[in-house]
């Protein structure tokens, strides 16, 4: 496997737990010394290791949880229509991406970066924590591309200074690639790369050089392209034989995440920083 699976036959119950979608690492050891695990009957305690053979209770529930030698790792594609929060609950009550997904069993979908409320395009989703975390991760490195509409035509000087760099509030940022894709009237269209998900930072750069974005559409994630099949709203599962083929694709950024210890220190990173989007427009366009 690319991903590095846990050699032992046991496993840290929080890290069991994170895998499966259910929360942060943070969060669960607050579950757990709360009282709302259990493990084969008994409170849990942080750091407890468990194996296939446990039986675990969340709140009561029981939860089937896959181990190594049985986990599949499933990826999704979902084509996000702007109105849709990349949020399991909101305050507000906008409608969720989650409410569009299959069911999965023994764990939860896991956002592979997001989109927010008034963008679109592609999403990708995974039941595997560690790999949505080691894809997410800056130091992966991997390129997003976008389609982009904006009011006005872009200059030289504006191409330049967001192909070779803009100072932001958190640090400079610049496109890979910026390409004109043509249009009609007071409306241009650029196609663009960029290699981090910061929150909302296509559309902060355009903003920095004085212009408005008035559509932004996800094309591409890594080796990702949102196929023409996948209408907005839908979802498209990838057989085990495109995960497969898919993780032979990422497995550079997988590489780089590893070789900098990031595929077990990323995961508890990743899913805080999640948490803390929870709930919330904030997002990487």
């Amino acid at each position: 496997r690319i991903v590095p699976e846990v050699a032992e036959a046991s496993i840290k119950l929080q890290k069991a737990l994170a895998d499966a979608g259910f929360g942060s690492r943070r969060e669960l050891e607050e579950w757990i010394a709360a009282g709302r695990v259990t493990v084969n009957g008994e409170p849990a305690h942080v750091g407890q290791r468990i194996g296939p053979q446990d039986r675990i209770k969340v709140s009561g529930k029981l939860v089937r949880l896959r181990f190594a030698e049985e986990r599949r790792q499933r990826v999704l594609l979902y084509h996000k229509p702007e109105g849709e929060i990349v949020s399991r609950s909101d305050p507000q009550g906008r409608p969720s991406v989650f409410d569009k997904l299959p069911k999965t069993r023994g764990g939860r979908w896991i956002a592979v970066g997001r989109l927010d409320f008034n963008s679109c395009g592609l999403l990708l989703f995974t039941n595997d924590g560690t790999l949505a975390n080691i894809l997410m991760h800056p130091r992966s490195g991997i390129e997003r591309e976008y389609a982009v509409r904006v009011v006005g035509e872009l200059g030289l000087e504006q191409k330049e200074r967001l192909t070779s760099g803009i100072e932001l509030e958190d640090g400079m940022a610049h496109f890979g690639r910026l390409v004109d894709g043509g249009g009609e009237g007071i409306n241009r269209w650029y196609h663009l790369t960029i290699s981090e998900g910061r929150n909302r930072e296509v559309r902060r750069m355009f903003e920095a050089v004085g212009v408005t974005v008035s559509r932004l559409m996800r094309v591409r994630y890594g080796p990702v392209h949102m196929s023409p099949r996948l209408k907005r709203g839908m979802t498209l599962e990838l057989s085990p034989e495109e995960v497969a083929a898919l993780l032979k694709q990422f497995a550079p950024a997988i590489a780089a995440a590893k070789s900098a210890k990031l595929a077990a220190d990323a995961e508890a990173e990743a899913f805080d920083a999640f948490d803390e989007f929870e709930g919330s427009d904030v997002a990487e366009d």
